[in-house]
């Protein structure tokens, strides 16, 4: 792996691909994080409420107000950290590595390899703020380990092995170079599961197939029938189409296919 001047890390495959991940910088980092706040402060305010107007629910039973009061200060203590954790933790796995303040930002938490995340790293980066965002909230730890990273990693993210990147506009591919000739797309037969692929496939997956077609050429043939036989296994674990759509097709004709309903029939992927 290399970074380069415009912060872009590009991560090369043992068969020999490389695909580049435009890395998020501290400033972008920090704004998504200031707009996540503002909304975990909204849920925390709302939570305090209800245990605020709970507590006057029963100021008919002293014993039991006081009880509730006292419940109240306390957990408020708390509650902004344990929210913001849960927060993060809940949206990340949902969502595949966003909050709302990344959807936002344009920005995604990811395996340092380019992979998905597993529930593992989405616990123990969001369980790292503990000291992340010393001292008393202000995230100096976290800010600092950002700036100083090569790959703008706060300790969460080394400690997890995640990055987060920022999804760039990408030129309109030369998608005629990979589908001319291709002839028919069986998987059109089946709308229903198309619909599905492109649900479930992110920007960089479709980015990553396609490119694998367009250098198709520069790889050696047992690399080759291993990178698509990896990819096409990938989104066949997304959308499983019937027999009668994939009966003959190789690997490589699979991810044509794949590309194909990516790229031309959707308008957004």
């Amino acid at each position: 792996m290399s970074l380069g001047k415009t912060a872009t890390l590009e991560i090369w495959t043992p068969e020999g691909v490389s695909f580049s991940l435009a890395l998020a910088s501290p400033v972008s980092r920090c704004l998504a994080w200031l707009l996540d706040i503002v909304i975990i402060a909204v849920i925390t305010i709302g939570i305090s409420i209800g245990l605020n107007l709970l507590a006057v629910a029963v100021i008919a039973i002293p014993v039991l107000n006081q009880i509730l009061i006292d419940f109240a200060q306390a957990i408020q203590v708390f509650l902004s950290f344990v929210v913001s954790i849960f927060y993060a933790i809940a949206l990340e796995w949902l969502w595949r590595g966003r909050t709302v303040g990344k959807r936002v930002l344009g920005l995604q938490v990811v395996d340092e390899r380019g992979l998905n995340l597993t529930l593992r790293q989405i616990l123990i980066r969001n369980f790292f703020r503990i000291v992340d965002i010393l001292p008393s909230m202000f995230y100096l730890v976290g800010a600092t380990s950002c700036v100083l990273s090569k790959r703008c990693q706060r300790l969460g993210d080394i400690a997890a092995g995640t990055l987060v990147i920022r999804h760039v506009t990408l030129p309109e591919p030369e998608l005629d170079q990979v589908l001319a000739k291709t002839g028919y797309n069986s998987f059109a037969e089946h709308p229903h599961l198309e619909a599905r692929l492109r649900q479930r496939s992110t920007p960089e997956e479709a980015q990553i197939a396609l490119d694998s077609l367009l250098r198709r050429d520069e790889l050696e043939s047992a690399s080759r029938l291993k990178v698509f036989s990896r990819i096409a296994d990938h989104f066949r674990s997304y959308a499983e189409f019937p027999e009668e759509a994939t009966l003959g097709l190789s690997d490589e004709q699979y991810v044509r296919n794949v590309v194909d309903t990516l790229y031309r029939k959707s308008v957004v992927i």
